[in-house]
């Protein structure tokens, strides 16, 4: 995590409460641009293939993000692991036991 620029991809469901959280509070640390999508055709930013090129570095919420990751971008996957946060779907939108989990997952960032 030193070095460049960072370039994080959080994906959750819909796009509207746990992954915008992470991009917000990761955008706040120096050296990183974060995006985030939903997996879910009704997401505020539907995952597409651009997003995948686009990161260095995939977090997902639950273990189901990343199978339907895999399953529909598995090919684009090879130099991208996808890394699961296991953040379960019960938090609001920048609650702050969700940003406090989202930097106890980086603590290299918030150290």
């Amino acid at each position: 995590m030193s070095g460049g620029q960072t370039k994080p991809l959080f994906v959750c469901s819909r796009n509207r409460l746990r992954s915008p959280t992470a991009e917000a509070v990761l955008n706040g640390v120096d050296r990183v641009t974060a995006i985030s999508a939903g997996t879910n055709n009704d997401a505020e930013t539907p995952l597409s293939g651009d997003l995948i090129e686009w990161a260095d570095e995939i977090y997902v919420m639950e273990t189901g993000h990343k199978k339907k990751i895999t399953r529909k971008f598995g090919t684009m996957l090879k130099d991208r692991p996808v890394r699961n946060l296991a953040i379960p779907d019960n938090y609001r939108f920048m609650e702050p036991d969700l940003v406090a989990i989202i930097k106890a997952r980086f603590p290299a960032y918030f150290s």
